[in-house]
């Protein structure tokens, strides 16, 4: 058999094995684990730098994009982050507490409780932050947890499961709790897709070629999180200071990001005044624009917009621009061509608002805010294990919560039907 599905099959065992150390903790206990876990990340800072020099060196070398390498790059400071998102998830509540019961006329007693899925996996690309994020993530909702990052990242990966191992022994939990895909051929991503019985939800993170790959062939649950084609609507009411600011953080403060804004939308009213303006304030990070033919007079340098253009996911200084003639045309637009991630109107119009935020087909929507808030952090959910845009159980940033299923307990007294 192939050694990678080998690999992985003896991997999610020794996970499924260790799922139930986890699963028995009460909610202190896990909180004591994940203060272990932030501390030995800070601990094992310079093993975890070491590493992730080596893979950037590696990714320079592949021709691996600038806008990837910032997603692989971390410091002193992006570890200490990490490790207090990790901690900040202390202080949440437990996602497995409450809980409601009812009687029935024939006599039983039913409760509802939640409880952990059990084993939780994770295929991702360069970012090694996902692997303590969701590490953390899964310990706090009482799971154990697969990882499998990007060979940009491998190296990285290792030090950072291997500092989570050492806090997890130290709390007595078997370390095979947190485990890594170390194989990074495309075959431990296929085997992984496959490991029914030994993974109760798989959970893709990346681009839209993952995400589709897993949803179309994998035999296990899979929670889809898509990719982020969000956009900015400039409404003929907007505050063009307001959308100004607003446009070009959700653009420029960090373009690699699924949450950072793709496309502009503005109204024919107010074009001509903010898309020269908006140009003039990007030229800090020489945004490329793909203009529709109303907006490329406006946006010196622009070229012509394809209709790909529309639909792409640029994480780059790239932006699809289109002029619209009312709310309506860019709800439908955005519902055309967007992924249902995060979308932004900026207005002070009461009635534009509302229609654009209950037509807009999307996970988060907002208004006269950013898109680069669509994260578990700023939604208060300490770190994220992603962002869903699906609409079963979990949608949008996924924290704790997401992670846990129910099952009733059922009380007779020799009852039968």
């Amino acid at each position: 058999m192939d050694n990678a599905f080998e690999h992985v099959r003896e991997l999610c065992s020794r996970v499924r094995a260790a799922a139930p150390t986890v699963a028995v903790l009460d909610h202190a206990a896990r909180c004591a684990v994940l203060r272990a876990m932030a501390r030995g990340l800070v601990a094992n800072t310079e093993a975890i730098l070491a590493a992730n020099a080596a893979d950037l060196a590696s990714a320079a070398e592949n021709g691996v994009p600038t806008v990837m390498m910032d997603r692989l790059k971390l410091t002193s400071e992006r570890i200490g982050a990490i490790a207090e998102g990790v901690e900040a998830l202390i202080a949440l509540p437990d996602p497995l507490a409450g809980g409601d019961s009812w009687d029935r006329p024939s006599g039983l007693h039913i409760m509802r409780r939640r409880v952990p899925f059990g084993v939780v996996a994770m295929i991702y690309e360069a970012r090694p932050n996902v692997t303590a994020d969701a590490a953390a993530l899964a310990i706090k909702s009482g799971n154990a947890v697969v990882l499998r990052g990007g060979k940009e990242a491998i190296k990285t990966n290792c030090a950072i499961v291997a500092a989570l191992g050492k806090a997890l022994s130290a709390c007595g939990i078997s370390p095979d709790a947190v485990g890594l895909v170390t194989d990074t051929s495309r075959g431990s991503a296929e085997a992984l897709l496959s490991m029914r019985g030994l993974i109760d939800v798989l959970i893709p993170r990346g681009g839209k070629g993952l995400i589709r790959n897993c949803v179309d062939n994998a035999k296990v649950p899979v929670i889809e999180t898509g990719a982020g084609n969000c956009h900015i609507y400039v409404d003929a009411d907007a505050d063009l200071e307001k959308a100004l600011r607003v446009a070009v953080n959700a653009k420029c403060q960090r373009p690699s990001v699924c949450n950072a804004a793709e496309s502009l939308l503005c109204h024919r009213a107010v074009a001509e005044k903010f898309l020269p303006d908006f140009y003039a304030a990007t030229r800090k990070w020489n945004v490329a624009f793909r203009a529709c033919p109303l907006s490329l007079p406006l946006l010196p340098e622009a070229v012509p917009a394809t209709e790909d253009d529309f639909y792409t996911e640029y994480n780059d200084y790239i932006m699809s621009v289109k002029v619209v003639d009312s709310v309506l045309e860019a709800v439908e637009h955005i519902n055309r061509t967007g992924t249902g991630h995060s979308e932004a109107i900026i207005t002070e119009n009461d009635e534009a608002a509302a229609v654009f935020m209950s037509l807009v087909d999307a996970a988060a929507i907002y208004r006269n805010a950013s898109t680069r808030f669509t994260d578990g952090g700023e939604f208060g959910f300490g770190a994220e294990i992603g962002i869903s845009t699906q609409k079963m159980h979990a949608r949008g940033p996924m924290g704790p919560e997401a992670l846990t299923t129910v099952k009733y307990l059922i009380e007779g007294n020799g009852t039968v039907r």
